[in-house]
């Protein structure tokens, strides 16, 4: 065995910022720490008895390390003790505390979504960016993504969960449930969110969408049809959905020409998605239930419009 150096306890003569530290450092600035706390503080335990609770802003950024890894409540506090970055963006120094375990971290998630502050997180980011100049207009852009969830009966039991669907998309079949979301033609922000069984059409989430003051709406082809549905949800709104040809009617070029144009401004929807699955790894729901997963889903896309609106928050920071 090589004799230690003392890089060992922490004097390093060599060093490099990583991807995570400067991701770290960057969420860090941009996230609304004081107003996502007062949110959660009603519902926090006060301490009055037995020993004193972890603080607010140290459980909200462990949660949202969660969020922005995909890991569990064990995976987490292992997280912690592995990654000095972690630590250093939690504030946490081992030679004085230890990680909450992951009992302490599991509590606090039931807290979120037992008083619904999924939502009320999501809601506050957005009005957060809206003070920073980056509102919603008056278009939206409709879609929906596939979250899959275990097939598998091997569990306690002996069933899956019996909320999550299977549907079949192309030539495959998929088991899980449909994130549906409403993103800003301009602001290219989510600011809407619902969850249901993966075999709910795309259609039946419409009127949870649409805010109601758009005037124009776009979406795939699995919207065409539903110009009535529309117009309940936001009588303004113009039906920009794409349109879909069959054997017996194909598109003209025409129609090709005007479902081209309007892929320009559809193809924003897929940013939020490819955030969600492809940086923070939500590819498969994390728990049981529609309304469990839809209470993440509600803190995934606040971060996600963070992250996608970061550039702009550093720019604000540093004015």
């Amino acid at each position: 065995m090589r004799q230690r150096t003392f890089s060992s306890l922490g004097f390093e003569l060599h060093s490099k910022q990583t991807r995570r530290q400067r991701f770290l450092a960057e969420m860090d600035a941009i996230v609304p720490w004081p107003k996502l706390c007062r949110l959660i503080e009603p519902h926090y335990p006060k301490g009055d008895r037995g020993r004193p609770p972890v603080g607010i802003d140290r459980m909200l950024r462990i949660y949202f390390l969660q969020v922005w890894f995909n890991l569990s409540d064990p995976g987490v506090e292992d997280a912690l003790y592995d990654s000095a970055a972690m630590r250093g963006f939690v504030d946490i120094d081992l030679g004085r505390e230890p990680v909450p375990d992951e009992t302490t971290i599991c509590k606090f998630r039931h807290l979120i979504e037992a008083n619904g502050l999924g939502e009320k997180l999501f809601e506050a980011v957005n009005k957060h960016l809206s003070a920073k100049g980056i509102k919603i207009g008056t278009g939206t852009i409709m879609d929906a993504t596939i979250i899959a969830a275990p097939s598998s009966t091997k569990n306690e039991d002996g069933t899956r969960d019996p909320q999550m669907h299977q549907t079949k998309k192309g030539n495959q079949w998929y088991f899980g449930m449909k994130a549906h979301i409403g993103v800003d033609s301009k602001a290219t922000i989510v600011h809407s969110v619902t969850a249901t069984a993966a075999n709910v059409h795309d259609s039946q989430a419409i009127k949870d969408i649409l805010h109601g003051n758009e005037t124009r709406v776009w979406g795939d082809s699995a919207y065409q049809g539903q110009r009535e549905t529309i117009r309940k949800a936001a009588p303004q709104a113009q039906d920009f959905t794409h349109h879909r040809g069959n054997r017996a009617s194909a598109l003209s070029d025409d129609e090709v020409a005007k479902n081209r144009t309007k892929s320009r401004v559809r193809a924003y929807v897929e940013h939020p998605f490819r955030i969600l699955k492809c940086v923070f790894g939500f590819r498969k729901v994390c728990y049981r239930g529609i309304a469990k997963n839809l209470n993440r889903l509600h803190v995934s896309f606040a971060l996600v419009n963070l992250y996608m609106k970061r550039r702009k928050l550093m720019r604000c920071a540093m004015a």
